[in-house]
């Protein structure tokens, strides 16, 4: 195995037993709270809402601190720094005995978080310039692998050990992540520095002037809208279009799996198509892939139309995000890039924190609604990039203005 390649297989498993670890125990949070004392149903979701939103919220507003950070100090100490809170407050998780203790210590949660950005940089800068797309790739697979199997352990560590017990199961999986990353990650094979050889220091204003940047971030931040408009609404869809009550939380299951493994797919036929085409048409005809299933999907009557157009919307979604990623990354020095992707994990935890809200505010009206608001969203995406991004942005990296010091 090439040096480049251990340091992406390095950050890839970080990546996913991280994640996994994380969604073992936080889709059972509401049980958690009511195991607390918390009896009132109401009372229940506001503290499940606040503390599951909160983290996300505050890595959305410190991931750029955090990548410019990384941008000065190194990437890996970054990474070891919130594996390591995450070790510490995700164990301290399993001796609260009040849901505002909870939330407070997912509140301390979003302020060192961060390791999923900084962990794409990584991964994209130790590749080969030929090989990006690749690297990122496998890193967003195991970031969406994980989440997927995360629930399924977690079920089954929750019966084994007790819920509260699974905190510390959780733990023991960042510890597996930060030992794997300081063990087998090389920050050796990296350099921050620019072509001269001096340290730079790039602002965030000269990271959104980059070529087709400012582009970007809009369509990560509509994918992510998009792809996450699914969650609140797939089973009551389900129900409606007349599966069993009982069948529901299956047939859902196995359409959220199906997706999950179809983007998985869809992050590595991203490498693939740009060796082939520009980024600007990758996205586009993955945008418009989409749409056709977010059109199949708003006109549904069974089913059995779902499971056809569900790996259709993932693999579209899969390989459209890592195209993103992969061009926003071509335009950025290595000096930029833990600024860049921390702008681009603001945009993406950004929408991921306003795409259930809105979703299922319009689902109160119509679900079909719902997919018919994505439809119309891929196609905006289509017309945007077609329009706005410059052309093989992979093929021509620009270098912006440094500021000296």
């Amino acid at each position: 195995m090439a040096s480049w390649q251990r340091n992406v297989f390095a950050v890839a498993t970080a990546s996913f037993v991280g994640f996994t670890g994380f969604t073992l125990v936080m889709p059972f949070l509401p049980i958690y709270l009511q195991q607390l004392g918390v009896s009132d149903v109401g009372e229940v979701a506001l503290w499940s809402g606040l503390s599951l939103g909160v983290t996300p919220a505050m890595t959305a507003v410190l991931a750029p601190f955090w990548g410019r950070l990384s941008d000065r100090f190194g990437r890996k100490i970054m990474v070891e720094r919130s594996l390591v809170s995450f070790i510490f407050l995700m164990g301290g998780m399993a001796y609260v005995t009040e849901a505002w203790h909870v939330f407070a210590l997912r509140a301390v949660q979003g302020l060192f978080a961060g390791y999923g950005a900084l962990a794409l940089t990584m991964a994209a800068e130790s590749a080969p310039r030929d090989k990006t797309a690749y690297a990122i790739g496998v890193v967003q697979s195991a970031q969406r692998l994980g989440p997927a199997l995360g629930p399924i352990i977690g079920g089954l560590v929750a019966q084994v050990v007790g819920l509260r017990n699974a905190f510390l199961v959780t733990s023991v999986f960042y510890v597996v992540a930060l030992v794997l990353v300081f063990v087998t990650y090389d920050e050796r094979l990296v350099h921050h520095v620019d072509q001269q050889g001096k340290p730079a220091r790039v602002s965030f204003k000269s990271v959104l002037a980059f070529e087709n940047f400012v582009v970007l971030m809009a369509v990560v931040f509509s994918l992510q809208f998009i792809d996450r408009s699914f969650g609140p609404i797939l089973p009551l869809y389900v129900a409606q279009l007349g599966t069993p009550v009982d069948r529901v939380p299956l047939v859902a299951g196995i359409l959220f799996s199906i997706s999950a493994a179809c983007g998985a797919l869809g992050n590595q036929l991203c490498g693939w198509l740009l060796k082939r085409m520009p980024a600007r048409r990758v996205i586009a005809i993955s945008a418009a892939t989409g749409a056709v299933a977010a059109l199949v999907y708003s006109i549904a009557p069974h089913t059995g139309w779902l499971f056809a157009a569900t790996p259709l919307f993932g693999l579209a979604m899969g390989t459209a995000t890592t195209t993103a990623y992969t061009a926003a990354s071509s335009v950025m020095p290595a000096s930029a890039r833990g600024a860049g992707f921390g702008l681009l994990t603001t945009a993406s935890l950004t929408a991921l924190a306003l795409s259930p809200i809105i979703n299922g505010l319009l689902a109160a009206t119509s679900i079909r609604a719902v997919f018919l608001l994505d439809l119309f969203g891929l196609l905006s995406l289509v017309v945007v990039v077609s329009r706005l991004m410059v052309i093989a942005p992979l093929e021509r990296p620009t270098t912006p203005a440094v500021e000296e010091g």
